[in-house]
């Protein structure tokens, strides 16, 4: 909830558009303000006061705790003029809130957290628990200072400047070279390819990219970490020397692990959520049992709890009471399956009991590793005093997944490109994509994004590029213009995609509605598209397709009408519609839609020369009903009181 506090009657204005902009998520508080502002600082999880940022300051210093957990402050002034996140940029959210106030009420956003700034993600926004010593690291960062990553796997991560290099990748200079690793530097401009997977000189290193190089065996240890314990107790040991042995000058580290680590003064520890723990319980088992179960296998194994990303049970114990406790302690998911997909897993610990009660031998490590893993803990039974366990669990190690954002442009203008895709551009690693479409978002990219560009007629290329770079671990956005499934790269990719990866589709504006929205309404009622294209279609299937519309008398846009090494389908798919429609049936034809060069003109079927459009252009071919009223191209939709009054 999003508390509101004005104290003027310009201020009570700006606050009721907010309000009305965003129904259920605000409150208003009424009253003296030191009281309101006290109310909603205890009630709300973000304020936005409609005061001077002075007198803001005064009023929540005083309830300030921690800023993990105290609420987000804007500050908007009494002209509207800006909308300034004060407290809670990262934590609570501020400088989103700022971003979004600004977006309602059209002031400019003030954001002077540093990574914000300077267009760098904190490790505090990663979504993902951070330890250690976030602010040195961050500032080391900032300060272009190297830093080291050590990371466990690779995983979808955003970019960060050059100066964040492997350690592998700084071990690999030479003695004697000038100890600077490939991609040190400023960072100041994404790197790019003209073509996929081409080498490069001096990149810059994305975070996932980092990852994949330091992400090397802990220990030595091979396969399936038989012993477990040991294993954390020998991983811990080896950091705690290590750090140690770390002179001052050495530089910061970024770690990526779901293990528990020595972190030096210098240190941060990501925590991914890497790891399921499969539980199983009898009947009234406590939650204490449960989660003493769980906490002190972890914390023997080596293992942090900060990297659970669910407990799993089977079906049957969805509503036993100290599962769902300890899954809500540990503020995970709890995932159940069926008993008959856990008894077709097969397991190193069966047992009877589990088969005769629910269905199937085994519970805990069966749940965990449903979709696969490395069983690092098998199953284990609690441990209480006087009476016989009542809970087991297991815990496994997921393969990390990559991640492929399949983003949809839109038309070209910017303003027509949706939030959401801008959001995937600036979190990929990876971007892959046309050349002159890389180019009108180029400026989105955060510094240390890779760009595998290419032109015309590569797009099988560049599907299988995304999706190799999305295996490897990384973040990937493939960018097309449009909607990226409308005679886009989204299908190309899909048909080359497994389920080893995550697929995330982000929707754009087609060009053809980005041209409708132009000429009125053509698309009033049901309409098809068509591509003229035959480089992919033979063309006795596009013509058939073009029948079947006329036929059916339904409005048609043309994709692909005509380019200079074809000419002759427009005239034709024209002659075909010609057959059905009358010679006056209205044509709509807009070139570059919602570009600066875009134009656009009404004509008819019989009155369009084809010579005047190109691969740049769409053009709306009405059905018997369209009609063009004060010079725009309508379709009516056929409500009955628009009938009756005609």
């Amino acid at each position: 909830m999003i508390g509101l506090i004005s104290a003027t009657a310009a201020g009570a204005v700006a606050r009721d558009r907010l309000a009305a902009a965003w129904p259920g998520r605000t409150r208003v508080y009424d009253g003296p303000v030191r009281e309101a502002v006290g109310r909603a600082f205890a009630e709300c999880d973000q304020l936005v006061c409609f005061l001077a940022t002075g007198a803001v300051v005064r009023l929540v210093a005083p309830l300030l705790s921690d800023k993990g957990s105290d609420p987000g402050v804007v500050c908007v002034d009494e002209a509207q003029r800006h909308a300034v996140s004060l407290v809670g940029g990262h934590g609570g959210g501020a400088n989103e809130l700022a971003l979004a106030v600004s977006g309602v009420l059209g002031c400019a956003p003030v954001v002077t957290t540093a990574t914000d700034a300077t267009d760098i993600p904190g490790l505090d926004t990663l979504g993902w628990p951070v330890e250690g010593a976030t602010a040195a690291v961050t500032r080391a960062i900032l300060d272009g200072a190297p830093v080291t990553l050590e990371a466990d796997a690779v995983w979808p991560l955003p970019p960060l400047p050059g100066n964040v290099a492997p350690a592998v990748a700084a071990a690999r200079v030479a003695p004697g070279a000038p100890a600077e690793a490939p991609g040190a530097g400023t960072g100041s401009a994404p790197e790019h390819d003209r073509a996929p997977g081409a080498g490069h000189a001096e990149p810059d290193v994305s975070l996932a990219e980092a990852a994949a190089i330091a992400a090397v065996p802990v220990g030595g240890l091979p396969g399936a970490m038989a012993a477990t314990v040991a294993a954390g107790v020998v991983a811990e040991a080896a950091l705690a020397d290590a750090a140690q042995e770390r002179s001052p000058d050495t530089p910061a580290v970024v770690r990526v692990s779901d293990r528990v680590l020595a972190l030096g003064e210098r240190e941060v520890v990501l925590r991914p959520p890497s790891l399921v723990v499969g539980v199983g319980a009898s009947r009234g088992a406590p939650a204490d049992e449960v989660t003493g179960l769980i906490e002190r296998t972890l914390a023997e194994a080596g293992l942090s709890a900060a990297s659970v990303a669910a407990l799993a049970t089977v079906d049957a114990k969805a509503e036993e009471a100290g599962i769902v406790e300890a899954a809500a302690r540990l503020g995970v998911p709890l995932r159940t399956y069926a008993a008959e997909e856990l008894a077709r897993i097969d397991v190193p610990n069966p047992s009877g009991p589990p088969l005769a009660a629910v269905g199937t031998p085994s519970v805990a490590e069966t749940a965990a590793l449903v979709g696969g893993g490395e069983l690092l803990v098998p199953k284990r039974k609690s441990a209480p005093e006087g009476r016989a366990a009542m809970a087991t669990c297991a815990v496994v190690r997921k393969e990390p997944r990559g991640r492929l954002a399949v983003v949809g442009l839109g038309p070209g203008a910017r303003d027509l490109l949706t939030p959401r895709a801008r959001d995937e551009i600036r979190r990929a690693s990876v971007l892959v994509g046309l050349d002159q479409y890389v180019d009108q978002i180029r400026d989105l990219l955060r510094p240390g994004t890779r760009v595998l560009e290419s032109g015309l007629g590569a797009e099988e290329e560049r599907a299988r590029t995304a999706v190799a770079e999305a295996r490897a671990g990384h973040a990937v956005a493939l960018i097309g213009s449009g909607d990226a499934g409308v005679y886009a790269m989204a299908s190309p990719a899909l048909a080359e995609a497994s389920d080893d990866i995550d697929v995330v589709g982000v929707p754009g504006v087609t060009a053809a509605l980005a041209a409708a929205a132009i000429l009125g309404a053509p698309l009033g009622h049901d309409h098809v598209s068509i591509s003229l294209s035959d480089l992919h279609t033979p063309w006795e299937v596009i013509e058939r397709r073009v029948r079947a519309a006329a036929e059916a008398d339904i409005v048609v846009t043309f994709y692909n009408p005509r380019s200079r090494g074809r000419d002759w389908q427009l005239p034709k798919a024209l002659s075909i519609l010609a057959e059905h429609r009358a010679p006056t049936t209205p044509v709509g034809v807009v070139r570059n839609a919602s570009r600066p060069d875009g134009t656009s003109r009404l004509t008819t079927i019989a009155a369009l020369d084809p010579a005047t459009v190109d691969m740049m252009t769409v053009v709306v071919v009405g059905n018997t009903a369209a009609r063009e009223i004060a010079g725009r191209m309508v379709t009516p939709r056929g409500y009955r009181w628009q009938t009756e009054g005609s």
